[in-house]
């Protein structure tokens, strides 16, 4: 099993013997027909790569180029295997008025990079971007199952696996798993290719999604997978 973030250090040793007193965090595994998705891998989530001005990205992760570069090389690897490359963005629109409660908690300023359609901050990154045949889509909530295409898509698709890719660990990625899991999807989490704004909620949102939701694993492991799927369908 591949090195995982540093959770162990926040439980207890109560904590470590009701994980394994109820046989948490077993590991589902991959399966047949995989899809990859990346989740808000806009210019407003990791700003310019090594530039940390979060006043001129107020929204940006300090770790999220690290995490980009190595969604780059999963994109790549599922590619070659012919599996689905999925894309969501977030993006407002406030003269329509579609944040609902959003900015009741975190409501931004009128600025070109945050999340406001139209801006630059609202675009995929250019490391990442969608290629032909690729589905991309805007989302207006944190789970990207939530009024969108996504799950209609796998179904036509009889996609069987989804792996997780994108920002942040504790809001759309964690939603978007946890929906994942409740339509019975064997979702996968690379943890080097996911990333936060806070490092104890990346480290404690990817534990709860290891107990009891997902396989969290790392990039090389999904490459692997893909390498396989790969030489199979040769």
């Amino acid at each position: 099993m591949p090195e995982m973030p540093d959770w162990q250090r926040f439980l207890s040793a109560d904590d470590r013997e009701t994980i394994e007193r109820g046989r948490w965090a077993k590991r589902v595994g991959f399966g047949a027909r995989p899809a990859v998705i990346l989740i808000d891998v806009q210019n407003y989530m990791v700003g310019e790569e090594g530039n940390h001005d979060l006043a001129a990205y107020p929204y940006s992760c300090a770790a999220g180029w690290a995490a980009v570069w190595q969604t780059k090389r999963i994109v790549g690897a599922a590619r070659a295997a012919q599996a689905p490359v999925i894309y969501t963005r977030f993006a407002i629109d406030r003269i329509v008025g579609d944040a609902g409660l959003f900015d009741s908690k975190i409501g931004a300023e009128a600025g070109e990079n945050v999340y406001f359609e139209g801006t630059h901050g609202s675009v995929i990154v250019d490391a990442v971007a969608p290629e032909p045949g690729d589905l991309v889509f805007t989302k207006k909530k944190p789970s990207s199952f939530h009024g969108t295409p996504l799950l209609p898509y796998l179904i036509d698709r009889a996609i069987d696996t989804l792996i997780v890719t994108g920002g942040a660990t504790c809001n759309c990625v964690r939603a978007t798993v946890f929906d994942a899991f409740s339509y019975n999807y064997r979702t996968i989490v690379p943890a080097d290719a996911v990333f936060d704004r806070l490092p104890i909620s990346h480290a404690i949102n990817l534990f709860d999604m290891n107990r009891c939701s997902a396989d969290v694993t790392d990039t090389e492991a999904v490459l692997a997978y893909f390498a396989d799927l790969a030489q199979r369908a040769a």
